[in-house]
């Protein structure tokens, strides 16, 4: 069996390698100096299209992806784009960073496959990926990411942890979440944003799935997760389309999580 290197490098807006290390199947770098504005996270493997496991902010959760590539770079976010993060995230002098390859069991299991902390609109390897035709004044906390990042916390609106995907009142708004390969679905689960009555919320979608499938899901006015069973089938994407408003006061509907069930088709 090939072995699969892994690493894990802070690099500075100039180019300059501020920390790095490698080691095979599982790598960590515990980086010891505050981040700068342009210091990006780039994490590397010697092979393609891998499953991983990886935390590459200690204050947020690991997460299990799909690299198809080689390298996914994550730029530490500053400003207005720190605002859909913990504030205690990408702070401090004293940042471990991991990643390793994912067992065959964690590969087998049925699970979210939507689920992305580290999605942002950048990246092109790092799967799942999620991007909108619209978000809400092209701010952070109302990123396409928000919705695939596993908080459902949906009560109120604006900073973490009330970060969700915003539609800017466009009435034609879809989000596409992307898989990187080929999966199995056979749920979804919407959790809407629920702050009533600043909130509106949404009375149906148009789910449509790469395989030519298409899915009207029926939604309440609820701040609990609504889940549709789906008729299993293998897809590389799902999009959430012809979103109906319902007839409230507020023009301000939102998504606070989107999670679609299901395993690996290999």
């Amino acid at each position: 069996m090939v072995s699969t290197t892994l690493s894990l490098s802070v690099v500075g807006d100039d180019g300059s390698i501020k920390a790095s290390h490698s080691d095979n199947g599982a790598v960590s770098l515990l980086y010891t100096n505050l981040y700068e504005p342009g210091d990006v996270i780039v994490l590397g493997s010697t092979a393609q299209n891998v499953y991983l496991v990886i935390q590459l902010e200690d204050s947020m959760s690991s997460e299990f992806v799909y690299l198809a590539g080689t390298e996914f770079k994550f730029v530490i976010p500053f400003a207005e784009k720190r605002s859909s993060y913990s504030p205690k995230s990408f702070t401090g002098n004293l940042h471990l960073l991991t990643a390793r390859l994912a067992t065959s069991e964690e590969i087998q299991v049925d699970r979210n496959l939507t689920r992305n902390g580290y999605d942002h609109h950048g990246n092109t390897t790092l799967f799942p990926h999620a991007s909108a035709n619209v978000e809400t004044r092209g701010e952070a906390t109302f990123a396409a990411r928000n919705a695939i990042n596993g908080n459902i916390l949906n009560y109120s609106h604006g900073n973490w942890p009330f970060e969700s995907w915003g539609i800017n009142q466009n009435l034609d708004a879809e989000i596409i979440v992307h898989f990187g390969r080929t999966v199995q679905v056979d749920k979804l689960s919407l959790v809407l944003r629920a702050d009533f009555p600043h909130d509106n919320y949404w009375t149906s979608a148009k789910l449509t799935c790469s395989d030519g499938s298409e899915q009207i899901v029926q939604l309440n006015k609820t701040p609990e997760r609504q889940t549709v069973a789906l008729e299993p089938k293998q897809v590389e994407w799902v999009k959430l389309s012809e979103l109906i408003q319902a007839d409230d006061p507020s023009p301000f509907p939102a998504l606070t999580q989107l999670e679609v069930y299901g395993r690996e088709c290999s």
